[in-house]
């Protein structure tokens, strides 16, 4: 399961919790980034902690991932949003049926990637018109998951999501997951 997320800005919250979610549901969670190292995350705008990079997303094969995690925080989709990289490993999940799951702000690289268009979903409220206006339609739920399209798409609010996020999140991943790889 890839995890993507910019050198700095991702909410450590939403990057650690869904985490931890995929790796006690027998996942193997992969962080992708922009650049390599270690990324900064925060609590809110304020520094968290530092987590290695596995690979770099413009040398990641999305093939190689049974889904895509998309963790918020304003400037890391901010950052996603503007890298080519970044924006077409996205894309590339999106067309191929794969999972994704997105909460808070990280509906904007969804955006970016084209992979809103007829779906429903929601987000941090103020994304609300960014995503109507890509052709998405907008609900204020805690976890939606959207099934119209090649694959399910998961998203969420707010950090206070986070345990319906979850448990969405890794349903979905382990449907799909099961359907690519039977026993």
């Amino acid at each position: 399961m890839a995890f993507l997320v910019a050198p700095y800005g991702a909410e450590q919250v939403e990057l650690t919790s869904p985490w931890q979610a995929v790796a006690e549901s027998g996942g193997t969670p992969r962080l992708l980034s922009t650049a390599p190292g270690r990324v900064l995350a925060v609590h809110h705008h304020t520094p968290g902690d530092t987590f290695a990079v596995d690979a770099l997303v413009g040398e990641a094969d999305p093939a190689d991932y049974d889904g895509l995690v998309l963790p918020g925080g304003v400037a890391n989709p901010d950052h996603l949003r503007l890298d080519r990289a970044a924006v077409a490993h996205v894309h590339a999940h999106c067309a191929a049926g794969r999972p994704v799951a997105a909460i808070c702000h990280a509906a904007w690289t969804l955006i970016e990637a084209d992979a809103v268009r007829g779906r429903t979903l929601t987000s941090w409220p103020s994304l609300r018109t960014d995503l109507v206006n890509a052709g998405a339609h907008w609900v204020d739920e805690e976890v939606h998951v959207c099934h119209d399209g090649p694959g399910p798409l998961v998203t969420s609010r707010r950090p206070a999501d986070l345990p319906l996020f979850e448990d969405a999140l890794v349903t979905e991943f382990s449907h799909a997951t099961a359907k690519q790889h039977p026993r």
